[in-house]
């Protein structure tokens, strides 16, 4: 079973990997030396297919759990759905002894991560990931939040779990849309850190819905190590994983949210992070076409569709927190595997890149 540690002091935690450790996941959350009630928050397509199962592998374990349930989708990273849940936890008597447990994908992760951050001014949490984006990025990290009409994440926490069950068998049940997407977060792990993974991804059959786990512990170590060196994203290294993350960000947060899926937004994010990389950083044309053929293999979008204006992802850039005292800070790639910290682009820069994603990206 492949296992990734993150080394964070007394904020540790192990992330296990394992086709069917839903099952397990009542005995490691045991072994973890988690105790008292779980109060286990998901939404209500993923507890369809899931909730039964883990709560009845906790109680096997000897733990007592209650299911906390949301709407499905990205319109419950809110405030109100924060208060709601808190609301619901210490209605059903939860407190500063239980745990949360997260089972979902990123919006769930994101949102039960900020309620057990805020509950009792912070309890325990534990990460079931159930999409690809979830397990191998946003379940890992401790970067817990919720959106405002101004921006995504703009409130939030830095809150750790106490540990990480990714089991890959849960993404079978993954509608198309939503298991493609997962896999721009993937190629943007590669082409950051590790470029001999680009071919390991080409290799795959996106219609097979077989995801290996080593893949997801490899992408995890590479989020591991980058946030044990910077956890709290002050010395520019966490900033790497926003690879296509400021214009993408953008695009998703010009829409309404839900309508465009996290990483559909990132796939067009990282097409124009590609052109800026080619612009400023050097990047050989040979290895963006790489990069985008990857994106297409997983029929990830590369055009921006006409009726979200430039002015719009424009106007929803500049309260993204990649922007720091007005100044842009951008993520580009010398090479694939060799990502920095650019503050050579410009506002005429990104919307150039944006007006690129309305043509045809070869």
């Amino acid at each position: 079973m492949p296992t990734v540690h993150v080394d964070l002091g007394a904020r540790s935690y192990d992330v296990m990997v394992e086709n069917g450790l839903l099952a397990r996941a009542g005995e490691a959350i045991r072994a973890a030396g988690l105790k008292g009630r779980a109060a286990i928050i998901s939404d209500e397509t993923v507890a369809r297919h899931h909730g039964a199962a883990l709560s009845a592998a906790l109680e096997a374990a000897g733990i007592s759990s209650d299911l906390h349930l949301v709407p499905s989708g990205e319109a419950s990273k809110s405030m109100a759905r924060v208060e709601e849940l808190c609301s619901s936890l210490a209605a059903a008597g939860h407190d500063r002894r239980s745990f949360v447990v997260a089972l979902g994908g990123g919006v769930v992760g994101d949102l039960a991560g900020f309620v057990a951050a805020v509950f009792y001014r912070g309890i325990p949490f534990v990460q079931v990931p159930t999409t690809i984006v979830a397990q191998v990025d946003s379940s890992v990290g401790g970067k817990t939040g919720v959106n405002l009409a101004e921006g995504k994440n703009l409130l939030g926490a830095f809150h750790q779990p106490a540990l990480v069950l990714a089991d890959p068998q849960v993404l079978a049940t993954l509608p198309d849309r939503e298991y493609r997407e997962g896999y721009a977060e993937v190629i943007k792990h590669a082409a950051i850190r590790d470029a001999g993974m680009l071919a390991d991804i080409a290799a795959l059959d996106p219609a097979t819905r077989e995801v290996p786990a080593d893949l997801i512990a490899r992408n995890i170590a590479i989020k591991a190590r980058i946030v044990e060196a910077d956890e709290h994203e002050t010395k520019g290294i966490r900033a790497l994983l926003n690879l296509g993350h400021t214009i993408g960000h953008g695009i998703e947060a010009a829409v309404p949210y839900g309508e465009m899926l996290h990483g559909e937004a990132i796939s067009l994010g990282l097409c124009a992070a590609l052109f800026l990389s080619e612009k400023h950083a050097g990047l050989a044309a040979a290895e963006s076409r790489e990069i985008l053929g990857l994106l297409r293999h997983f029929h990830l979008p590369l055009q921006l569709d006409p009726a979200i204006t430039t002015e719009r992802v424009m106007q929803k850039l500049g309260r993204d927190k990649k922007f720091e005292g007005g100044n842009i800070r951008f993520v580009l790639l010398r090479a694939g595997g060799d990502a920095y910290l650019s503050e050579a682009v410009t506002k005429d820069d990104l919307v150039e890149a944006v007006e690129l994603l309305r043509g045809t990206v070869e």
